[in-house]
């Protein structure tokens, strides 16, 4: 996969976006910056892949918008080194922006066809969270416990308790 100075150029401008909606922690924009988001997209949406919108991707799911996905990592307040669990790995965007911050990701995706796609491609493009699992995100990963952020990226009609308790005393929870 190719990431060429045109693709680091609407980068750029993506980063501008995000500042221009009030985003402003400088490792969050860094990640952002760095991570070549074209090549977690269909390649129907590559040349939308800076715009910040949400695309389909498979199992009828969505890579998330950038500015979501930075706010979400904004609203961690997370360091390097730091312990996050991601419910919902999808295309692995927001889990290659953590890593790209130097944060340790655990993440669980329950969908098998963006698992089996994701738990290679990531690998690939160079981003190694400490564990992918396929399974149910209610449950968390409690082996791994406690985290000092969890981060939902799948829709929920409630906050599963064993998530909370899988929190770190003064984690959080976006």
């Amino acid at each position: 996969m190719k990431d060429t100075f045109l693709h680091k150029g609407m980068r750029k401008r993506l980063v501008a976006t995000l500042q221009a909606k009030g985003i402003t922690q400088e490792a969050v924009l860094e990640a952002i910056n760095s991570v070549p988001r074209h090549w977690f997209m269909d390649s129907g949406f590559v040349e939308h892949a800076y715009t910040d919108k949400a695309f389909p991707i498979a199992a009828d799911q969505t890579i998330s918008q950038p500015y979501t996905v930075a706010r979400q990592t904004e609203l961690l307040q997370v360091s390097k080194g730091d312990k996050v669990l991601e419910i919902g790995t999808g295309s692995g965007y927001q889990s290659a922006v953590l890593l790209e911050m130097g944060v340790l990701v655990y993440t669980i995706e329950r969908q098998n066809e963006l698992f089996k796609k994701t738990s290679r491609a990531l690998p690939k493009m160079g981003y190694r969270p400490k564990k992918m699992v396929f399974g149910d995100g209610y449950q968390g990963l409690e082996e791994f416990a406690p985290y000092d952020g969890i981060v939902v990226t799948a829709g929920a009609p409630y906050v599963p308790k064993p998530l909370m308790a899988q929190l770190k005393i003064g984690g959080r929870l976006v």
